[in-house]
This record gives C-alpha cells, sequence and structure tokens, in this order.
C-alpha cells in the first residue's frame, strides 16, 4: 500500500488517480499509523516552500517522513515535495528541509537566459547523468522522453544526488536520489504516459 500524505498542500486527487490508473493501492492520508504500516510513501506538494515546511512540522507529519526514510521504505517527493527533501530553500527567504537530500532549493530566475519565461511551466524532455547508471525509477522510460514541469525554484548543489536533468536555458535539476529517497521536480500524474511509468517503476523499487 501507497501512502499519500496529505498536508493541506495542492491537489492531490490526480496523483491518488494515477496510482489507480496503473493498478496501485493507494491512501490519501494524515494518519501516522497509516502512514507507518505502508510500504512506499509519496510526499506531493504544491505552492510556497515555508508555508508547506511549516504545515508538514505543524502537524508532525514531518517526522513520519523522516522515520519512512530511515527505515528503508520507498520515499518519493513530488515537485515541492521533492524540494522539501533538500536541507534548506531560499524561496522568499531562508528555510529549513528535511535534510535528507544535500543541497539547496533556489530561484531560477536570475539564472535563466533572457526570452524564457518564469515560472517554468511545460514539457520538457530528461537526460541522464552519463557517469551513473540509470535509477530503476527510469526503467521504464528512455532518455529523452518528456514530462510536465510547472516550478520557479529548482535544487542545486546537489550533484551527488542528480540522477536526471532537464534544459531549461540552463541545466535544472530534474530528478534526484539518495538510497531509498527519491524526488522529481516534474509532475508524473500530469505526464501522459511516460509519467504512469515512472510511478510503476517506483511501485516495484524493494
Amino acid at each position: 500500500m501507497i501512502a499519500i500524505i496529505d498536508y493541506g498542500v495542492g491537489n492531490i486527487f490526480s496523483l491518488y488517480s494515477s496510482f489507480g490508473y496503473i493498478g496501485a493501492e493507494a491512501v490519501l492520508t494524515d494518519d501516522r499509523e497509516v502512514i507507518r504500516r505502508a510500504d512506499r510513501v509519496v510526499l506531493p506538494g504544491v505552492g510556497a516552500f515555508g508555508d508547506a515546511a511549516e504545515k508538514l512540522r505543524r502537524s508532525g507529519l514531518d517526522r513520519e517522513v523522516l522515520s519512512c526514510a530511515e527505515s528503508g521504505k520507498p520515499l518519493l517527493g513530488i515537485c515541492l515535495g521533492m524540494q522539501l527533501l533538500f536541507e534548506k530553500s531560499f524561496e522568499y527567504g531562508e528555510h529549513q528541509g528535511l535534510g535528507l537530500i544535500k543541497g539547496k532549493v533556489v530561484s531560477m530566475e536570475p539564472e535563466v537566459p533572457k526570452g524564457y519565461k518564469v515560472p517554468h511551466i511545460g514539457w520538457n524532455s530528461l537526460y541522464f547523468p552519463e557517469n551513473k547508471q540509470k535509477s530503476p525509477l527510469f526503467r521504464y522510460i528512455d532518455e529523452g522522453d518528456f514530462v510536465y514541469f510547472v516550478h520557479t525554484f529548482y535544487g542545486t548543489e546537489c550533484s551527488e544526488s542528480v540522477i536526471a536533468g532537464t534544459e531549461y536555458g540552463i541545466p535544472l535539476t530534474a530528478a534526484v536520489s539518495s538510497g531509498n529517497v527519491y524526488g522529481v521536480q516534474f509532475h508524473p500524474e500530469k505526464s501522459g504516459q511516460v509519467g504512469m511509468n515512472i510511478l510503476k517503476a517506483f511501485c516495484e523499487i524493494e
């Protein structure tokens, strides 16, 4: 069973429906006991980092995410959920993250070339680092496949954890992993069959 953590940040029904589409059992929950019993955990999120981090901590669900990571069960952060895995974010101030991925989250606005719209919204292709083995998260997709992004901030200073990148005037971190912890900046649930294949692979990670 997959526990999708519901901490009041974003519309997560489409993600829940996507797991149903691939035949996986998933629940939307803020119940700590349900999260502990789950085989896999997903941390979703859209919106501002500081607000989301505060809601996660105020609910005590941050401790469940950390316990999940420590236990060795697969954990997947999506979009803002991925950013929360980092050590800190500089989105409208400085905010502490969960520290499961080394690095920080910064705005792409001062970095991308003139003419590139920010936020970055739309389909972009993925590339995999040349010096690393392909992540099991991407076992059912190919380099060059397109996924759907909606973001202004991105993870940086995290090269040891990057398992996929994308180009938007500059190289951007598209996905990271550290042990059993995974994160994707894009939205698999909005990425068609490619996204479904990524979720399917996550369901098979031991």
